[in-house]
């Protein structure tokens, strides 16, 4: 397999990532959304510094960003990450290189705290959280509807050891 490469996700990768969004949406475990949403929207619910794309021989097969928990100030260094692999992609360690690059970015960004709500049932993302430090704070349960149906997610965070104190904005 070729290099995985890391790069900035620009308004200009919209296109593949939304694509990306939407296998994962397909699955009905990756996500509560049904649809994607404008790269406007995206835009807005997403900081800024921390989003990123996976590239393999130039083409986009992955990507992960950082949406904030909260408005408060007293939360700014708690975020929570998305990561979504292209289906041809996926247990080629594109979600590692994702995972570890975003873990990075985070902390130079002075956050904290990454939490992430993953359904039980993808074992996958679940497993790939924890390979990288996460660890599973409780179930909640029947937390949305899917299709009729509740749904639980499995609760994550992992704190970072490099960010003490949040930095100033």
């Amino acid at each position: 397999m070729a290099a995985i490469e890391i790069l900035p996700l620009q308004k200009e990768c919209w296109r593949e990532v939304e694509r990306i969004y939407l296998e994962g949406i397909a699955t009905k475990n990756a996500t509560f959304e049904t649809q994607a949403p404008s790269w406007e929207a995206w835009d807005v619910a997403h900081r800024s510094d921390c989003r990123i794309v996976a590239k393999i021989d130039n083409r986009i097969v992955g990507w992960a960003a950082l949406s904030p928990v909260s408005r408060r100030s007293v939360y700014a260094g708690v975020a929570e990450i998305s990561i979504y692999v292209d289906k041809e992609c996926r247990h080629q360690g594109v979600g590692s290189a994702l995972m570890k690059a975003m873990i990075e970015q985070s902390e130079a960004g002075g956050v904290w705290t990454l939490q992430a709500g993953i359904f039980p049932e993808n074992i996958a993302s679940i497993e790939l959280h924890k390979k990288h430090g996460f660890r599973i704070l409780g179930i909640r349960e029947k937390i949305g509807m899917m299709d009729g149906c509740w749904r639980d997610l499995a609760f994550l965070e992992r704190r970072s050891k490099q960010v003490v104190k949040p930095l100033r904005r």
